[in-house]
């Protein structure tokens, strides 16, 4: 692709595409592991990993041997039929996890969608019509589709899509008082992210999802945990939810599950996912031998090759360290830094973060932001020391121009 065509592309997708996205004008054309290359030859040092979806870096060769390996057996037949794949991908995610049951989709939304459609239908049937409600939380993010947009805590989200659906109430995160005033009879679900994300990488205190979990059993509505961006690897833990030795009732997944591949998960106990039967719930695409199979490959290479112990115990702790590092340098620009494992956050004060991440893209580094102005960095799992050196010193230049 010379650069005349790269700029046809960028050119042809504002005249084509539906302006959803405030894209970079930059058309990425391929990638191996942290780096990837656009089409004017401009190569790029990757620490956001396609926003925690591309774990094990990009076009990792476990990975695509077997999405190509399934491309050349079946690449859809729907779900009225049996899929091997999906089914050992089902039995992978249950033997790893505290659920009996897994039904898949296509992304973290439909996911969110279905984990709120199954609570429902779990509380109607065992107490009656009335329990329907979802506590969730202020600053959270679900999805974009109606109900996961209902059940997301930000306005801003909301605006001329009203009127949200009926059912949700929000509480301040990591508020035990909030939360247990909000629980009344009509609530059937509490669904909270173990960490926000979207909302700026914020972190509750450690005891707090152990006390969510006792106030849900307490009041006996289920607990929902949403580890769509938290979840496959990326705080070090496999799920995000097992640093508090606690188990959900259902949980979401997508984003790092299919290594780069679309594919959504909802998991969950025996108890609550026999309220769903034939007819109860669908998805034409979800499980697809394509998705399955790349997710497959992509969770046993994170399960078996010590990609959570690189994520954790070395480049988690690695990463906050040279951030920290960063902040004393630059105290009058960063506020605060925060992560679990390869999920970290850096918050700014006095300089626009959107103003950051382009100046980063200037020289080789994508990053991007999070909540009000925050720095998100999620690079793949497979990140070195040598990749975090390398972006340090990228960031440290960066933010030196800005300080100036």
């Amino acid at each position: 692709m010379t650069s005349m065509k790269h700029d046809t592309v960028v050119e042809n997708s504002h005249k084509y595409l539906m302006h959803t996205y405030a894209r970079h004008p930059v058309a990425l054309l391929k990638g191996r592991g942290m780096r990837v290359l656009s089409g004017d030859g401009r190569e790029y040092l990757d620490f956001i990993a396609g926003i925690a979806v591309n774990s094990l870096g990009h076009c990792h060769p476990k990975v695509v041997v077997a999405l190509q390996k399934q491309a050349q057996r079946l690449l859809h037949v729907s779900n009225l039929y049996h899929i091997v794949p999906q089914t050992k991908l089902a039995e992978l995610l249950v033997k790893n996890s505290f659920a009996d049951k897994v039904f898949f989709c296509n992304s973290g939304a439909e996911a969110v969608e279905a984990a709120v459609k199954l609570a429902r239908k779990f509380s109607k049937d065992e107490f009656g019509q009335d329990r329907y409600e979802v506590v969730a939380a202020q600053e959270s993010f679900h999805g974009r589709t109606m109900a996961a947009l209902s059940a997301t805590g930000q306005e801003k989200y909301w605006r001329g899509f009203g009127p949200m659906l009926q059912g949700f109430r929000f509480v301040p995160f990591n508020n035990l008082e909030s939360l247990k005033a909000a629980i009344g009879q009509h609530v059937c679900a509490v669904l909270l992210e173990p960490i926000q994300a979207e909302g700026g990488i914020k972190i509750p205190h450690p005891d707090y999802l152990h006390r969510v979990r006792e106030i849900c059993d307490k009041k006996n509505v289920l607990l929902i945990l949403d580890e769509i961006q938290t979840g496959i690897g990326r705080t070090g833990k496999l799920f995000a939810h097992e640093h508090s030795g606690i188990t959900p009732d259902i949980m979401t997944l997508a984003k790092g599950l299919g290594g780069g591949v679309a594919i959504g998960a909802m998991l969950a106990t025996d108890r609550v996912a026999k309220a769903f039967v034939p007819g109860s719930h669908a998805s034409t695409f979800g499980g697809n031998p394509i998705a399955c199979a790349t997710a497959l490959a992509t969770l046993e290479t994170i399960l078996e090759d010590g990609v959570i112990i690189n994520a954790a115990e070395r480049m988690g702790r690695y990463l906050i360290k040279r951030l920290e590092g960063v902040q004393s340098k630059f105290p009058g620009l960063i506020r605060e830094v925060r992560g679990v494992g390869l999920l970290c956050g850096m918050e700014l004060v006095g300089v626009d973060c959107s103003k950051v991440v382009k100046a980063a893209m200037d020289v080789g580094l994508l990053i991007a932001c999070a909540g009000t102005n925050v720095i998100r960095f999620s690079p793949p799992l497979i990140v070195t020391e040598e990749d975090i050196d390398e972006m340090i010193n990228l960031l440290t230049k960066i933010l030196a121009d800005f300080e100036a």
